[in-house]
């Protein structure tokens, strides 16, 4: 072989290896929530971070209580999830580093049509979760321990409802995700809390509609948090981190404002 194609063969491999590349071991486990996965926000949102930095996402879709567990285990590297409490809770016991606040939407209470429990258009969600108790009409929970469900419980203790006498009455628990807990409430006409990127892009809606909106006690804020690999070293942190930044960074932020279905804005940009 001679000295010039060495030198160019050289040049091309040098090349190559500064170039984002896909290779074994080049992503990252994010354990993320069912909303931003069924209304199709990582579909459009990850796949620009893979293409500016050549690192995979692989993302696995659960309740945020799960999805907190998993990180907790040290089988994610980064989560992106909407519990401020537990959140704020997995940092101070050392589990995750540098909670940051990325967007936020809110949630929103469906129902039936015919609204039996005459709750349209109520400002106040926990007057309307009340009403619905008192009609004793039914309602569908996740059950799952998701930041959705938590916040619904939350809402029932303020109101003080006793939805533990009611479980399996009008009161109906599922334990899954929000696309499941949407079709179980459409098939039977019931009412449900859900967020509201998966209700803008749930399309089995039989009678359902949005009925509720607007307390601020239904702001639901997404956060995205390291796992700390003080707990568990095997964390690919430094990628984990550049996930993170990107996601709080001029580019990302623009990005998320842009994820938009039926001409609304899922999830709105808000990272400090």
């Amino acid at each position: 072989m001679s000295r010039l194609r060495y030198f160019v063969m050289v040049m091309l491999l040098s090349l190559l290896a500064l170039r984002p590349s896909l290779a074994a071991g080049d992503f990252i486990t994010l354990s993320s929530t069912t909303s931003t996965q069924n209304s199709g926000f990582f579909d459009y949102l990850l796949p620009k971070f893979t293409e500016k930095t050549g690192i995979e996402v692989r993302v696995i879709a659960l309740g945020t209580g799960q999805a907190m567990k998993l990180a907790q285990n040290g089988d994610a590297d980064v989560m992106l999830v909407h519990d401020k409490v537990a959140e704020v809770k997995f940092v101070k016991q050392g589990y995750g580093l540098d909670r940051r606040e990325v967007m936020y939407n809110d949630f929103v209470i469906v129902g039936p049509r015919e609204d039996p429990a005459k709750i349209r258009d109520l400002k106040d969600a926990v007057q309307a979760l009340q009403a619905i108790a008192t009609a004793g009409a039914n309602f569908v929970s996740r059950g799952d321990d998701s930041g959705t469900h938590r916040q619904e419980l939350r809402m029932w203790d303020e109101g003080r409802v006793d939805i533990r006498s009611a479980s399996g009455k009008w009161y109906k628990e599922i334990g899954a995700g929000m696309g499941a807990t949407l079709n179980t409430a459409a098939g039977l006409d019931a009412y449900t809390m859900s967020d509201r990127a998966t209700w803008t892009t749930f399309r089995n809606r039989g009678t359902l509609e949005l009925l509720v909106e607007g307390d601020p006690r239904l702001f639901n804020q997404y956060a995205v948090i390291l796992v700390n690999p003080a707990r568990h070293p095997h964390v690919k942190h430094e990628a984990a981190k550049r996930f993170a930044d990107w996601l709080v960074s001029a580019e990302g932020q623009q990005l998320i404002g842009g994820f938009v279905v039926d001409d609304q804005v899922l999830f709105h940009p808000n990272a400090r």
